[in-house]
């Protein structure tokens, strides 16, 4: 299965603003574009000396990168925006010119801009477009723009970060200056509130707050993932979960190896088409690759052993670990990492079948992410990209069968055009969180192209060999990912059946440790999540540090509770429950549990 890791840093995630095209004043798009001159031009009054590069609108904002000796400051942003705001004030309008390659060029020559040098040898046509606002400052650019900067008022300067030239590690290290731009001051103030939220959410943050998980870079190497006790209970439950429902929807579990033949990859157009994003080694003077994805494994297992048409749809599982060369750049917590673990199934199929198969799969996802608490999605087909493999009718017929399931259930989608894998078109599912972001999870390939490759076959009823359709799939995407978006879905306040710790008793003094130790094993018994708080701490610290630690249940028991066996409840969600007899409240918990509220 390919691209679950996304395409950048924070590519799992959409802001709910994005592609808000709906504006009654102007497209957004063209504001922040226009934002971003206005930013480059308050960079160039300031620092003279900087060079421009390129400054486009993204999904929440925009950026501009800049070839800056002395690196920018949080201090230099608040220069800029104030910068900014007089560039405003003026309402320069935004004049634009068109030029001929040669006058372009002599016009960022003798302005001493590199970058846009490159850039107009690179742009294929005859004339260029340049836009002016101001005396002084020109920009290389297509645009459109707003009619002049008075039209830039809601706008905030975000972050700094590096950037190299055009993606590539070998040339120029950039500055780069994210910002957002929207149509008033209150769409704006609504999406600093949804930054600041979604601050107080990092995964990164809460993972550690929480005691989840954990990346040594320096001793263990950058993008590899350390579960510790409690993150490891709560991928156990997602584990559990999976097995259990893949089982009951027809699946059979399999395991395949972490390392396997080159020749094995050039097969499958990896070495080719991925290689790239692969760890090669030599084992016996002979090539080897850790796998990145699990499907040439699958195939493997399908070509085990002769297969009838009576033997399909034969859909085998895997909770694979698989391992992806990720530039260091771009590691991003458990978003983006080298070694994730995929949910990974391939079905091999009967052409009748496709359709019937990719609905199955559509539902499994829905009723997947409901039971996590996700409601909204968006889906996604994705074409065939440049860089591809498989006849253009293969690619016809796998791109209908994806878009006529969607149609055939009413489904709404958008298309990506050349954003497929190279060996087939995709469904992307993406679910909307608490915070109205949209997440890259589940994932449905429809695949021509492989089987074809392998040689795969079944017996047709007549005795024939016919080739089947093979469809790849992923319900969750990696584990890692669906934990990061789990935390920030949850803000680490986990429902009571997902928490890793479900229940902490605080004694309310040393004597009443002895009835603590005993309700954590009574509480075992009956499979509840459970801890005791021993410390010499405060009984306020105590509570804080559960509270802090985001467990659902906290019971306080003194010699009053001993006495009655009763507990003391401290419910998170409820706040103070009473107090209640020991059966009572296990009977209360379970149902809770099987409820998955």
């Amino acid at each position: 299965m390919e691209g679950v890791t996304g395409s950048s840093p924070v590519a799992p995630m959409i802001c709910p603003f994005s592609r808000n095209t709906d504006s009654k004043f102007m497209d957004l798009s063209t504001l922040r574009h226009s934002c971003s001159h206005v930013m480059a031009q308050a960079v160039k009054e300031l620092w003279p000396d900087a060079k421009l590069a390129i400054g486009p609108s993204i999904d929440d904002g925009f950026y501009y990168d800049f070839d800056k000796q002395e690196p920018f400051s949080p201090e230099d942003l608040e220069k800029i925006e104030s910068r900014m705001r007089a560039i405003v004030e003026k309402d320069l309008a935004f004049k634009k010119e068109d030029l001929s390659k040669p006058e372009a060029l002599k016009l960022f020559s003798k302005l001493g801009e590199p970058y846009k040098l490159e850039l107009i040898s690179d742009i294929p046509d005859e004339k260029v477009s340049v836009y002016r606002t101001g005396d002084q400052f020109v920009d290389l650019c297509r645009g459109p723009h707003v009619a002049s900067t008075g039209a830039v008022k809601a706008f905030k300067l975000l972050s700094i970060a590096g950037a190299y030239w055009h993606g590539i590690e070998t040339n120029p290290m950039l500055q780069r200056i994210y910002g957002t731009a929207f149509d008033s001051v209150e769409a704006l103030k609504k999406y600093l509130d949804l930054l600041e939220e979604a601050k107080k959410r990092d995964h990164r943050k809460l993972g550690q707050q929480l005691e989840l998980f954990d990346i040594y870079h320096d001793e263990a190497g950058a993008g590899l993932v350390f579960y510790l006790p409690k993150g490891a209970i709560l991928r156990d439950i997602l584990e559990t979960y999976e097995k259990k429902e893949h089982t009951r929807r027809g699946y059979q579990m399999v395991v395949t190896p972490h390392l396997l033949k080159g020749e094995l990859w050039k097969t499958s157009g990896h070495s080719d088409y991925y290689r790239q994003n692969m760890y090669f080694l030599e084992i016996d003077e002979k090539e080897y690759a850790v796998k990145p994805m699990n499907c040439p494994g699958h195939i493997l297992i399908y070509k085990s052993k002769t297969r009838s048409y009576r033997d399909l749809p034969l859909r085998l599982f895997e909770l694979g670990t698989v391992y992806r060369h990720e530039k260091s750049g771009v590691l991003h917590g458990l978003l983006r990492v080298r070694s994730f673990t995929q949910d990974d199934a391939h079905i091999f199929c009967l052409p009748e079948q496709v359709k019937p198969e990719i609905k199955g799969v559509i539902d499994f996802v829905f009723d997947a992410m409901q039971l996590f608490g996700f409601k909204d999605f968006k889906i996604e087909i994705s074409t065939r990209p440049k860089k591809s493999i498989g006849t253009d009718e293969d690619w016809l017929q796998a791109t209908a069968a994806l878009r006529e399931s969607l149609d055939e259930k009413k489904l709404s989608y958008e298309v990506n055009e050349g954003e497929g894998a190279f060996y087939g078109p995709k469904i992307d599912i993406k679910l909307r969180d608490a915070l109205g972001r949209y997440w890259q999870c589940a994932t449905i390939q429809c695949d021509f192209t492989l089987p074809e490759k392998f040689a795969l076959k079944y017996v047709k009823p007549d005795g024939k060999e016919a080739r089947p359709v093979m469809l790849h799939r992923v319900i969750f995407g990696s584990l890692e990912r669906f934990i990061g978006t789990l935390i920030e879905h949850y803000a680490g306040n986990f429902p009571l059946w997902l928490a890793p710790e479900q229940v902490r008793v605080i004694p309310l003094k040393s004597d009443n440790e002895a009835y603590a130790c005993e309700l954590e094993e009574i509480f075992k018994k009956r499979d509840v999540r459970v801890s005791v708080d021993l410390s010499s701490e405060t009984l306020n610290k105590k509570i804080r540090n559960a509270e802090l630690a985001r467990v659902p249940y906290i019971l306080v028991c003194g010699p009053r509770e001993a006495q009655a066996r009763t507990v003391s409840v401290r419910s998170k969600s409820k706040g103070d429950c009473g107090v209640l007899s020991i059966e009572d409240f296990c009977r209360q918990a379970a149902e809770e549990i099987e409820q998955k509220k």
